[in-house]
């Protein structure tokens, strides 16, 4: 199996926006695709301004800017993935949409590039399964915000190759995170216990239990929690969110995992969380979390 020096990243959200940044700044040639040539131009300048202000708190050299954002290139041609030695999928949650990605990476691939998927809820063995090489094929989900948080999830499928799961992991090292392991189980580890969390913190605002600052304040404060429920929700996204429940209660049929109608209720009325100004709380700035 060959080493990794060239990422793809397949998907320009606020997940695949932070892992190009985790591959750029580890020194790999990074290669990041989008349809949506806006969504490419956002996310450079979001890219930019995190790694200034991450050189402003002393975190990078400033030497290192540069240099990150001269291996940081944007296409919206997937062919242009196409001298990547791993390619890691960061769309959203739905198997179809990933199969159909993943036909087409595996029409301009070379039989070396290992393909990733950041899924958090879907089998990995079901998302391999369309992508044309099942044997060439690991999960890799990464905690958002990914460029700032450590955790990878590994996650082999049945018919993954032990030379590219060892590939990857080393890779996942390379890249400056902290892999661990797992079975290729509904929600991994994280989101097994996450997305019940979230969503019990959700039905206590539908309740008026208590209001998301309050929420967030006493999980922060009480549980250690760097961030609260309803605030990672907004970084998330209300639309994820959705997509996240649906999956999760499809496949384990969880009350818990189920999706709460206040969030329906959100996306309705455009708010969807920090990328459009306003969720659980208002936000003045759309800036990438970090930056």
């Amino acid at each position: 199996m060959n080493e990794i020096r060239t990422v793809g990243i397949a998907g320009c959200g606020t997940m695949g926006a932070g892992i190009a940044i985790v591959a750029a700044r580890a020194g790999f040639r990074t290669r990041i695709h989008d349809t949506r040539a806006e969504a490419i131009e956002k996310a450079r300048t979001q890219t930019e301004a995190f790694l200034r202000k991450s050189v402003e708190r002393g975190k990078l050299a400033p030497g290192k800017l540069p240099e990150v954002m001269a291996a940081w290139t944007g296409t919206t041609k997937l062919e242009d993935l196409a001298d990547c030695d791993i390619v890691i999928e960061a769309v959203f949650e739905d198997l179809a949409v990933k199969h159909e990605l993943f036909a087409q990476l595996d029409a301009v691939c070379p039989a070396h590039t290992i393909f990733a998927s950041n899924t958090s809820t879907i089998s990995i063995t079901e998302i391999a399964g369309g992508s044309g090489r099942a044997d060439r094929f690991v999960g890799m989900h990464f905690c958002l915000p990914a460029q700032l948080m450590k955790l990878v999830e590994m996650s082999p499928g049945i018919n993954t190759t032990e030379a590219t799961f060892e590939t990857a992991w080393r890779f996942c090292e390379a890249l400056g995170q902290k892999p661990v392991r797992t079975q290729d189980s509904p929600g991994f580890i994280l989101n097994y216990f996450l997305i019940p969390f979230n969503n019990d913190a959700i039905r206590l605002v539908e309740q008026g239990v208590a209001e998301p600052a309050d929420i967030d304040l006493a999980i922060k404060t009480a549980l250690g929690y760097p961030m609260g429920p309803l605030e990672l929700l907004d970084l998330v996204g209300m639309d994820t969110q959705r997509l996240l429940c649906e999956a999760m209660h499809g496949l384990t049929h969880e009350p818990r995992a189920a999706c709460p109608p206040l969030v329906k209720r959100m996306i309705a009325a455009g708010h969807l969380g920090k990328k459009t100004g306003r969720g659980f709380h208002a936000y003045g700035d759309t800036k990438m979390f970090g930056a």
